[in-house]
Formats: C-alpha cells, structure tokens, sequence
C-alpha cells in the first residue's frame, strides 16, 4: 500500500509539473503570435482561442495536483521556527493535531467542492470565453487534488501515530 501511495502522490505530482509546462508552452505561443503580428502586420495576427482560460485551468490543475505530491515530500511552507523549538512529544503533538486538522478541512473541502461540481454538471455551466468548456472538467481536477490531499493528510497522520513520534518536522526539510 505505501508504494502505491507514493507512486499516486508522484504522479500527481507530475501531472502538475506537466500542467505547469503547458502553461508555458501555451504562453510562449501566443506571445510568438503576438510578435508575429507586430512583425507582419494585421494579415498575420493570430490568437489562441481562450488561451488564458485554458491558462487558468492548467494553473488550478497544477496547484491541486501538487498538494498531496509536496506534503508528503515535505517541502510545504510551514511554521518551523516554532516548531523546532518544542520537544519531542510536543512536536508530535503538534504534528497529530495539524494532520488531523488538516485531514478534516481536506475533507471538508472534498464535500463542498464535490457538491459545486456536481451543480455545474447539473445545469450545463460553461466558461465564458470563445471555447465553452463545461466547467466541471476543471473543477473535477480540483476535487481529485483535494481528495489527494486528504488522503495524503490521513497517511501522514497514520504513518506518524505508527511511529510514534514526528515525521513531518524531523524529515529535515526544515
């Protein structure tokens, strides 16, 4: 189960590299054209239909996606200037009572996001610019990222009572 965990949270977190690259890719496009059409005049400007909508979704894919691959790597910002200078047991503490806090607003978040797409399916919502995307589509990469994150919340939280003690604080990503 832990391989397969940790392959889930690397690719997700691939998958937002890859959204990231995109985001790149279609920028670098469209700024081409841009140039293109200040070089060559009206007859060749071109624009990418919806291109910073579709930037949009790839920036919400790509923050999603990354939570879950980046807790458990331990390279989320935290507080570790206070958290450095508790003891042991207090530092465990602290870490149980965050992970199940954090596992519970994961949680939280899954439900009411859930709920907005499952609304935006119900009544057909599209985005607003020249390509009419359903807007569950984005919003369901977001609810796969948060029930990444909730899940990767409760493994922690799991892996740190099996431990006894800090794993997050004691990793030395401080």
């Amino acid at each position: 189960m832990r391989r397969l965990l940790d392959r889930v949270y690397l690719i997700s977190g691939g998958l937002a590299a890859a959204a990231i690259l995109a985001i790149c890719l279609l920028v670098a496009a469209q700024v081409s054209l841009n140039i293109l059409a200040r070089i060559g005049g009206p007859s060749l400007s071109f624009t990418i239909p919806s291109y910073a909508d579709f930037a949009g979704y790839l920036l919400a894919a790509a923050t999603f996606l990354a939570l879950a691959h980046t807790l458990r790597s331990g390279t989320h910002i935290r507080v570790n200037l206070v958290i450095q200078r508790l003891p042991a047991g207090a530092r465990w503490t602290f870490e149980l009572a965050s992970l199940a806090i954090g596992a519970a607003l994961g949680a939280f978040a899954v439900w009411f996001t859930v709920a907005l797409t499952a609304e935006s399916w119900h009544y057909g919502d599209k985005s607003t610019g020249i390509v009419a995307i359903p807007l569950w589509i984005p919003q369901s990469v977001m609810v796969a990222g948060l029930v990444l994150l909730t899940v990767a919340f409760l493994d922690t939280l799991v892996e740190s009572l099996r431990a006894r003690g800090a794993i997050l604080t004691d990793s030395g990503s401080e």
